[in-house]
Order: structure tokens, then sequence, then C-alpha cells
């Protein structure tokens, strides 16, 4: 009779800022796979918190914390990975919370005949209350996270979500700084060496919805300057960008539909605060992308990382 073969042993890492309560909950569900424990090890790449990390390392006294001062998630993943030994690699953000079988889905993917090296997950919202959604909630559980589309259009995997074997990412390199969408970036580069990201349905993280429009405008101030070093990079005319910006505002009653049909949006009222945000966030997104054309100092991209 064969001997089952020892799975491969993995490094998680854990990019990290002043997410102390949510760190702790990212954690606790690391250690709750139902992977080899023995075979995961764990590291937080702190990225020049201010304070809190006593806490955590007490909570967790086996879970490796590293520091990055260099700001930018993708700086505290190279910190992690430069001291990870795991044969595999996956990658977390603080603030999400893994599934049970996340990383066994990972790790089956990745061993599984026809694997590229690369895998991503589904992303889901994790509501705080599922029997009375916020308008946020509504909206980015249809709108955000669409990790599914990005990886089959635009071969990426959020880094929230990735796991690939550690030859591939040596092959491919480290994570890009903070004036680049760094995911993006890397599954770029990625594919250009061969290594294409497969999605995997039952790779699930749950993400918190974020609080508020304000919150989001935060997130739609780097996306955007990240966007706009692209069109730049490529040479392109300033009409398609203002006409881009123009689009968000005339498609909101198009994806307002997508709101009104979505499973994952129960009940009307939740649909309808859903469409409320969905305006509100689609007018931010304009308004940003003109003051970013019009103002190359207008700071989008790294001032988030610090404030």
């Amino acid at each position: 009779m064969p001997v089952p073969r020892e799975r491969p042993s993995v490094s998680v890492v854990i990019p990290h800022l002043n997410q102390h309560e949510a760190a702790l909950r990212c954690l606790a569900s690391v250690k709750a796979q139902d992977y080899p424990a023995e075979r995961v090890e764990i590291i937080l790449a702190d990225n020049g918190s201010k304070g809190g990390l006593e806490r955590i390392a007490q909570a967790h006294p086996d879970v490796r914390i590293v520091r990055e001062m260099e700001p930018g998630p993708g700086m505290a993943r190279n910190a992690g990975v430069a001291v990870a030994g795991g044969e595999i690699l996956a990658f977390v953000d603080a603030d999400c919370r893994a599934h049970p079988g996340w990383l066994s889905a990972a790790v089956d993917a990745l061993e599984s005949p026809g694997a590229t090296g690369v895998v991503g997950g589904d992303v889901r919202i994790d509501l705080a209350d599922p029997a009375h959604m916020t308008g946020m909630e509504a909206y980015e559980s249809v709108f955000a996270y669409r990790q599914k589309m990005y990886i089959a259009k635009m071969n990426f995997s959020g880094t929230g979500n990735l796991a690939m074997r550690r030859t591939v990412f040596d092959a491919v390199g480290p994570f890009a700084g903070i004036r680049v969408a760094e995911d993006r970036d890397w599954g770029r580069r990625a594919i250009a060496r061969g290594y294409k990201t497969r999605y995997v349905p039952g790779m699930i993280v749950y993400h918190p919805a974020r609080t508020g429009v304000a919150e989001m405008a935060i997130k739609w101030q780097r996306q955007t300057a990240h966007d706009l070093v692209d069109h730049r990079a490529k040479g392109r005319p300033a009409f398609l960008w203002l006409g881009k910006a123009a689009a968000l505002i005339g498609i909101v009653p198009l994806h307002a539909a997508k709101i009104l049909m979505s499973d994952r949006v129960a009940g009307l009222g939740a649909k309808l605060r859903g469409i409320l945000t969905l305006a509100q966030v689609r007018a931010l997104r304009a308004r940003e992308m003109v003051v970013q054309w019009a103002d190359p100092a207008h700071e989008g991209a790294a001032g988030w990382n610090r404030n």
C-alpha cells in the first residue's frame, strides 16, 4: 500500500499596518485551517504600525513578526517572503478572515494536473449582520473584489487572496512599491514568464465592507493614481481618461440593475441602499479622475499608507 505523501509546507504572509484587532481575527482564522498545522508557518509583516505589536505577539507567540518601514503592502509582503521557508507562499491581508478550507483549496489546486504555479480565490464581503445589510455591504457584495473577472480578463489576482509556489515567486520577482498596483503588476510579470493565474472558487476569504463613502474615497484615490500612471505610460490622450470619468456616471442605471438582480444582496431595502451607495461611489470616482488629471501634484497613491 503506498505511503501518503506529506503535504507541502506553507508560509502564510500577512501584511499589517495599525489593524491590531483585525489582525488578531485574521491570525485566529489562519490557525483554524483544516490544513496540517505542523506544515504551516505564519508571518505577520508589519509596515510601520504605531505600537500594538506586543499584544499580537503575546496572543500568538508562534507567529513570526517582521518589520518593514518602507511604505507599501508590497514591501511588507516582500519582507515576509524573505524569511519564509515554505514550499508554497500564501497571502492574505490582516483585515481578512480565511475560510477554514482556504489553504487546502489553494494547495490542492497548486498540486492538481495542469497547475500553473499561481492561484487566486474568491473574496466575499464579511457581513456584520446578514439580515440587515448596509448600503456599502450591498454595493461591495456586487462590485468589490471581483477576483474571477480580474484573473480571467486581466491576468492577476488581488494579493489579499493569492498563493503560489516559492519557485514561481523567485522567478517572477518581488512585489512593487506603493506607487504601483502591486497585485496587477506582479500578475503581468508572472504571465509574461508563463505563469498564468488560475481562479479557485473554493479558496475563500472574507473582507469587511468599508464603513462608508469616505473610506471608499481613500481606496479610489489610490486606485485612480495607479490607473493614471498606466494611462500616461501608454501615451493615451486626455479625452479617453476624461471620457471614462463621464462614463462612470452614465453607467449607474445599468449597474443598479446588477444590484437588483444579484443573489448576493437579500431584500429590496438592502438593494436600494446599495444603489444609493453605487451612485455616491461613482460620483467620487469621476471627481477623483478629473482632479488627478488636472493636478499632477495631487497625492493619490501614497498618502493613505501613513495617514
